[in-house]
Parts: C-alpha cells; structure tokens; sequence
C-alpha cells in the first residue's frame, strides 16, 4: 500500500531554533496520539543554529488520525519551541496548474508521471499564452486552458489565472518552460507554492540562447535547475539541480537536446518533493528531506 495514497498518514515538517528535547516532544506528542512513526529525518544547522524535522507518521492499526488534535498539540510545541510547522494529511493531493508556453517536454513528463500515479497532486489544468500544446493536455484528459499574453493583455491574463487559482483551491503552480516573466504582484501572491525549471545550472547562462551560450564557452557540464519563483527573477530558492557531463563534439542543438532530459528530470523531483512536503524554505536557501 502505497503511503501517500492510503489515505492514513500524516506529516508533520518543522523548523525552530535548535535546542535539546525537541525530538523527544514531537515524539511524546506522537505517541500521545497513539502513531508510529513510518519516517523521521532530521538536520541541525551548525551555522544558523537552527533544528529542521520531517516525521511521517500513522496509527499502528491504520484508522484515521485525528488532525485536529494533533494540530493543537503541533501548536503547543511550537509555542514552546519557537516553530514554524507545517501539518499534511497525505491522502490529500496538492491541486496543480502547470503553465507552459511552446516547450512540451517538461509538461509530457510530468503528466505521464501524474498518469503513473507518482506525483502526489492533482492536476486541475494547463495554462499557455500558446494553444500549441493543448493537444497532449487533451491526451491525458486533464482541461487546457489558453490565456494570450502580451504586453497589453499581461494585466488581464495574470488575474484570469489568479481566479483560476483561486476557484479552483491551487495548493500549487508550476511553470514548466511558461516563456513568459511573471509581475512583482503576481510572484507575491504565489510565493511558497510556485515552481520554475530554468534551462541551466543557475546562476550561469541567463537569458536567451543559454545552450548557445554554453557552447561558446566550451563548457564541459550543462543542467538544470528548479527553483521557487520569487520577484527576483531566477534568484528563488534551489530545490533541485541536474547536471549532464557534455564535449566538444556536441552542437548547440544536441546540447539543448541534453538539457531538455535535465530540465524534465530536476523539474520532476522539485514537484514530488514539494507535494509530499519534503521542503523548508528558509531564507534563499531550502533543506530538503528527499
């Protein structure tokens, strides 16, 4: 049975400043609550001094958890603690928006892998300033939906997808190759719950052309990376980088090629961590129990 899906699981993900017995009251709090622990991880930051936690957790018997308790006893601790916390029920799937422009890898990957029951979201719609892809949503029966974005149209496009986001109950919105900047206003109301894939190992090759770029500059490894989506643009915090060893033999062609499996991969990983609530954002850094 798969964890994720039984619909009996819980998890509990927090941060605070470190301090002895805090393990043993997550713990105390638990058993309290009559769970077993199926997963804890933890990581103690010697430079900031502060205590991250993960704990995936079930009642031994498989009958459902009272959420409501075990958020009063969450708070209390985090009263005693100092915690920022944050409390999952697995069986709930994160509801998703993918927005895409006229690249399809990223969105071909991840629906296959929503198809194959992988991802643990539930993906409401895809979102393009092109119609161009609205036949591989069509292919996996999820809704498409094509918002034009100019100049012009931006204002009026960004607010039809904040509705969109809004009336459908979006934990959760990912730009897979979406060619398009998103407004300061826009990023901030999506901040926490917008992934972006950037075609290459940040901060290096920004801009257009960044595997013409990375051609003419011989370089010997290109890649990924997916990030949260802040104002800063490309400067949100790193979830996942991939990398792929290339030469002098390859064209700027075959590497894009190269990048495309790197970009679908690192994106990939960014999602499911973040839908099993594997991140903690802390500054312009994250820790991620993957």
């Amino acid at each position: 049975m798969n964890p994720l899906t039984d619909g009996r699981h819980g998890v509990l993900l927090l941060s605070c400043p470190d301090a002895p017995g805090i393990v043993h009251a997550v713990t105390e709090l638990l058993v309290q609550e009559e769970c077993t622990i199926v997963q804890s991880q933890q990581f103690g930051s010697a430079t900031s001094g502060t205590f991250f936690m993960r704990v995936e957790f079930a009642h031994i018997d498989g009958s459902p958890l009272d959420f409501d308790a075990l958020r009063q006893g969450a708070q209390a601790l985090a009263d005693t603690f100092g915690m920022t916390w944050r409390l999952a029920d697995t069986a709930r799937r994160m509801r998703t928006v993918i927005m895409v422009s006229k690249f399809a890898h990223c969105l071909n990957d991840l629906l296959f892998r929503h198809s194959l029951g992988e991802l643990n979201i539930d993906i409401v719609a895809v979102v393009s300033n092109h119609p161009d892809l609205g036949r591989i949503a069509d292919s996996f029966g999820v809704p498409f939906r094509h918002l034009p974005m100019t100049k012009e149209t931006k204002p009026q496009a960004e607010s039809a997808l904040l509705d969109l986001v809004r009336d459908e109950n979006v934990d959760l919105v990912v730009l897979a190759r979406y060619m398009q900047i998103l407004s300061d206003g826009m990023c901030r109301q999506l901040e926490g719950r917008a992934i972006n894939i950037h075609h290459s190992i940040l901060p290096s090759f920004k801009g257009a052309k960044p595997y013409h770029q990375a051609h003419a500059r011989g370089v010997k490894f290109i890649g990924a990376t997916a990030h949260y989506v802040t104002a800063d643009l490309d400067e949100g915090p790193i979830i996942e980088q991939e990398h792929l060893r290339v030469d002098h033999s390859l064209s700027p062609d075959q590497l894009a090629a190269r990048g495309r499996e790197a970009e679908s991969r690192a994106l990939a990983r960014a999602v499911r961590w973040h839908s099993e609530n594997r991140i903690l954002a802390v500054g312009n850094r994250t820790v991620v129990f993957s």
